[in-house]
């Protein structure tokens, strides 16, 4: 069952996630070594990232045995202003110790089948200890459209196709650009899983993925086979 947590605003569920970030990396590295991270885009992640980095929480974590990697990516050069990287080079990995080559982008200056071909192969390589694996995150950030897509898996597409994929490119363009994004084999392989959703504008389609209704939206196939599913909403989006 998702453990579901609900605070006054989006101020609140940022703090909340990035204390949450600082503990689930702490565990990792006690437990495993290392912390393997999937970021999210979008807007509501943006507070959570700057206060994962400030001075209040980044203390508490081990940067040096941090590794990042992205959820989803359009398909986009690295400075741009819709690249998912860009956003977290500029909110958290500007102000965070971590070593150049725990960083992993996803390389849109490939193909776009290419490069899901080359982040499958990164994964792999970072967290399989044998040659072929689905590789397992400690923890995996999402967060959820208005629609109920999350990642970049989206109302009407045919996930089927992603059965043993790790990344896959969408056929088609959103918002103007082909996207990269991890598929849901790899998303509910995580240990952990958390939704960070905001605003008045999510509540119905959080409504239907929490009640899990059919025809259930991609946000609704999130169900972590071997973890825990955490949910941290405004009260907005929870329709409070």
């Amino acid at each position: 069952m998702a453990d579901v947590r609900v605070y006054s605003n989006a101020s609140a569920l940022a703090r909340a996630a990035a204390g949450f970030f600082a503990e689930e990396a702490a565990l990792a590295v006690a437990s495993r070594g290392r912390f393997c991270v999937a970021l999210a885009g979008g807007s509501t992640p943006v507070a959570a990232y700057e206060a994962v980095a400030s001075k209040h929480f980044a203390w508490r974590i081990d940067w040096s045995r941090v590794h990042i990697f992205w959820g989803d990516e359009r398909c986009v050069p690295p400075d741009h202003p819709d690249s998912n990287y860009a956003m977290a080079k500029r909110t958290l990995l500007s102000g965070a110790d971590i070593p150049e080559p725990n960083i992993h982008p996803m390389r849109t200056d490939l193909p776009p089948e290419d490069a899901a071909e080359d982040y499958a192969a990164e994964l792999k390589r970072v967290m399989c200890e044998t040659g072929d694996c689905i590789p397992r995150f400690d923890l995996v950030l999402l967060g959820m459209g208005a629609d109920g897509h999350t990642a970049s898996l989206f109302p009407g597409d045919d996930l089927s196709g992603h059965e043993g994929r790790i990344v896959v490119a969408t056929r088609g363009e959103r918002g103007g650009h082909r996207r990269l994004t991890l598929t849901l084999s790899v998303i509910n392989n995580a240990a952990c899983v958390a939704f960070l959703v905001s605003g008045v504008e999510k509540e119905p389609a959080l409504t239907q993925v929490l009640r899990g209704a059919p025809p259930k939206p991609p946000a609704g196939l999130v169900s972590p086979k071997d973890g825990r599913l955490v949910f941290f909403l405004d009260s907005a989006a929870a329709g409070f």
